[in-house]
């Protein structure tokens, strides 16, 4: 410490102190610089090949568990002559959900949350295929305690299953809010120490000048040089990863997420349809859930509202919006469709009633299966929005922690050489 104070009352001392405080701030720049984009990198990783993808597979699993179940209802309807398309796309939504339940059990094990809900699903799920065909069984022989069983089966959907899957896809919703704040928070750390060190190298250039009437030290000029560049590139490389990330939260993930809730919305309220006339006569409840389900996905009838009001805004061109509008004006048919229904009911026509639900045409089903191809449809248009404004995104921060390592050494090499230059005239 001593010799560092005697060394410091000469201009020699006091160029080695420059030149080694001025080559630590730029190693250290650099240094932080790669840690903190390395950090962001992660989580755009993150964002693109882990916590989307698995937000997308539990908004799937709820998908296919709700159709699952509305389609059990439809070929209940059907009497003993369901038909085999009904039949296979029951089968394919009970496939889908396993195999996706099985995948969300593989790659979350960091989640005990999200574990817990795949276990409640994973135990749920086989009961409730068994009350399924107990209820197809009686249902072909024409016994009325199939009905009873199918009410059991969509009550235990209702009431285990689905609330599982939503949790399960708000958990890794969560888990990919968490990762999008991560991938877009600014390196403020590095910027700070990048404008401290650009401060420093001006402040050891002003003093060169002063001392030595110099307007130029080549050394210094290199290592100022190598910190612009660096700070530029940190500062737009990152402005430009947070304008991707944002753009594939806004018009990809969020909008996902609002087609994902009319869609199993839209489901559900098909399914409440179908269990107010399994209940023959005494489906009042189910008939009020159908009218609450299609406020929730259209607003009041007429007034184009609700979440497919949403997700029109938040699409941003009209490839995203055709097929919302598509949805829309489906619902008004099927509501339609679906008054006609009840009158019937209500006049005893229980057979016609029936037909303006399940008819292939002319019906409430065609109504919804219009509305549940135009959500199919938004919905792959928004994931591919998501994947391509993602990987821009992440692509602007590509390189940047090693070109700062590679700038940082460089630059801390020509400050000691604009330094030594200095020094040499001690000699």
């Amino acid at each position: 410490m001593h010799r560092l104070r005697v060394a410091a009352t000469t201009e020699p001392g006091r160029l080695r102190i420059i030149g080694a405080v001025l080559a630590a701030l730029i190693v250290a720049f650099g240094a932080v610089t790669a840690w903190q984009v390395n950090e962001r990198t992660t989580a755009a990783d993150a964002v693109v090949d882990h916590s989307q993808p698995l937000s997308a597979d539990a908004a799937s699993v709820y998908r296919s568990l709700a159709d699952a179940n509305t389609t059990a209802a439809s070929g209940f309807l059907a009497g003993g002559d369901e038909p085999r398309s009904v039949r296979e796309r029951y089968e394919r939504d009970i496939r889908t959900a396993s195999g996706l339940l099985a995948k969300a059990a593989a790659n979350s094990q960091g989640s005990a949350s999200a574990q817990r809900h795949i276990a409640t699903l994973n135990r749920e799920l086989p009961r409730y295929t068994g009350l399924v065909e107990s209820a197809r069984a009686n249902n072909r022989q024409g016994l009325p305690l199939g009905g009873a069983y199918l009410r059991y089966a969509n009550d235990r959907m209702h009431a285990e299953l689905l609330p599982a899957a939503r949790e399960l896809y708000e958990t890794e919703t969560a888990r990919l809010n968490d990762d999008y704040h991560g991938a877009k928070a600014w390196p403020a750390f590095a910027l700070a120490l990048g404008v401290v060190t650009l401060a420093a190298l001006g402040w050891a250039q002003r003093r060169h000048y002063h001392r030595t009437n110099r307007v130029l030290n080549p050394g210094l000029v290199g290592a100022t040089l190598a910190t612009v560049i660096t700070l530029g590139w940190l500062a737009g490389g990152h402005a430009l990863a947070r304008s991707g990330l944002g753009e594939s939260d806004e018009h990809g993930a969020r909008s996902l997420h609002v087609l994902n809730e009319a869609w199993i919305g839209s489901l559900q309220a098909r399914g409440e349809e179908n269990m107010w006339l399994v209940a023959r006569g005494a489906g009042s409840e189910y008939d009020e859930n159908y009218g609450k389900r299609m406020d929730e996905v259209a607003g009041g009838q007429g007034d184009r509202g609700g979440r497919l009001a949403a997700a029109l805004s938040l699409a941003d061109d009209d490839a995203g919006r055709a097929p919302v509008r598509d949805a829309a004006d489906a619902v008004e048919t099927w509501r339609e469709r679906h008054k006609e229904a009840r009158g019937k009911e209500d006049e005893g026509d229980y057979e016609k009633a029936v037909d303006l639900v399940i008819e292939p045409e002319d019906s409430a089903e065609q109504a919804f299966k219009k509305v549940d191809t135009g959500l199919r449809k938004a919905s792959a248009h928004e994931q591919a929005e998501f994947e391509q404004a993602a990987d821009d995104g992440r692509g602007a921060l590509g390189r940047l922690a090693a070109g700062a390592a590679v700038l940082a050494v460089l630059g801390a090499a020509a400050a000691v050489l604009g330094i030594g230059r200095r020094l040499s005239e001690y000699r």
